[in-house]
């Protein structure tokens, strides 16, 4: 029996910083790994969805519609990341003018940001939200040392998403990685709030990271060999199997079926095929 799985946090060639991962053979590698669904969460963006909607329900695939966020609450403070997927048209309504909002008014140093106080229980209807691990701000307060920050900013988002606000946990042999994870853990023993395995992946295999990098260096402006450059990502960012999760989260299994569930509460429906004219 294949182990419950879905991934849940996942950039492809329209996220233009970091993806590489193209829809077609995506989709099929997911129909391969016996994977049910798959989420799309290219970085401020949804360029994607239409093709991807079209070759996911072509394979038998249930597209899962979100995007990776920027959050900022201030000018002196640094963003941090978030996770938005759908849960029905509402949400994808709520995020498309989330997105437009960001690139509208949210702009900093050339990138889209959704600000703190936009998102309010009315916008982030039919949504739900990933923590963003290590690189969201209860992780961040999580590795910083402060546990009673990261329990008043987990707070915050509960009252925004109730039940549909996880804390993510990843496994990428990235920095901070482990000790992010027992901290959020622990804090979501305490707090009572569900756990979800995401691996943040960016390529298809393993062998394909060094392309990756490439894409990556060549966004940045920098060489493979710069000593300056950004070393944010690990070869171990590929499309895993089931199998493969499973063994990498055996002492959390609630964290590997809770992507299952969270499939599960997703359904956007696409109307395709029609022509909706501005008025």
């Amino acid at each position: 029996m294949t182990p419950p799985f879905v991934h849940l946090r996942l950039h492809t060639e329209y996220s233009l910083v970091d993806g590489l991962i193209r829809i077609k053979p995506l989709v099929k590698a997911v129909a391969e790994s016996g994977m049910p669904a798959v989420a799309l969460t290219d970085q401020s963006n949804l360029f994607a969805l239409v093709k991807f909607y079209r070759a996911a329900m072509a394979e038998g695939i249930k597209p899962i519609v979100g995007c990776d966020v920027w959050i900022r609450e201030g000018d002196d403070e640094p963003a941090s990341r978030l996770t938005l997927l759908c849960k029905d048209k509402v949400g994808y309504l709520n995020l498309s003018r989330l997105i437009s909002r960001g690139y509208q008014q949210g702009q900093h140093r050339g990138v889209p940001h959704l600000h703190r106080d936009w998102l309010t229980p009315g916008s982030c209807e039919g949504l739900i939200a990933l923590s963003g691990a290590r690189e969201g701000d209860v992780g961040r307060a999580l590795l910083a040392g402060n546990r009673d920050e990261a329990a008043d900013r987990l707070t915050q988002w509960l009252r925004l998403f109730g039940d549909g606000f996880y804390l993510e946990l990843q496994r990428t042999e990235r920095p901070n990685d482990e000790r992010h994870l027992h901290a959020a853990v622990e804090l979501a023993s305490m707090m009572q709030v569900p756990v979800v395995a995401t691996n943040d992946t960016r390529f298809l295999k393993s062998e394909d990271f060094e392309a990756h990098e490439v894409r990556v260096c060549i966004h940045d402006g920098r060489t493979l060999d710069d000593p300056r450059r950004s070393r944010a990502y690990s070869p171990q960012q590929y499309l895993k199997s089931p199998e493969e999760m499973a063994e990498l989260f055996a002492d959390i299994p609630e964290a590997l079926e809770n992507s299952v569930e969270i499939a599960k509460r997703c359904n956007v429906e696409l109307q395709l095929g029609t022509y909706f004219l501005p008025t």
